[in-house]
């Protein structure tokens, strides 16, 4: 396989393998531990894992949701 370039990651000098990368900020791209995710990425600050549903990843969604979803299924007291 020739060279098409460099790894288009700054400071990074080896030889292009995939996507603009090179073999290892290939791996890390296809893992989601770049900035520019390759699939779309949760809608929280920071996090770059795999959306579920609602934009969010599992762990965010279900923080969010489960509150919700934990006062609706919560029976309502009466007063005495």
């Amino acid at each position: 396989m020739g060279t098409k370039g460099t790894c288009k990651i700054a400071g990074c000098e080896k030889g292009v393998r995939g996507k603009g990368y090179c073999e290892r900020h290939y791996r890390a791209w296809r893992r989601g531990k770049l900035p520019k995710a390759r699939y779309r990425s949760c809608n929280a600050e920071g996090c770059l894992k795999p959306v579920v549903r609602r934009g969010l990843c599992g762990e965010h969604f279900e923080s969010t949701y489960a509150k919700a979803k934990a006062a609706e299924a919560a029976p309502a007291i009466a007063p005495a």
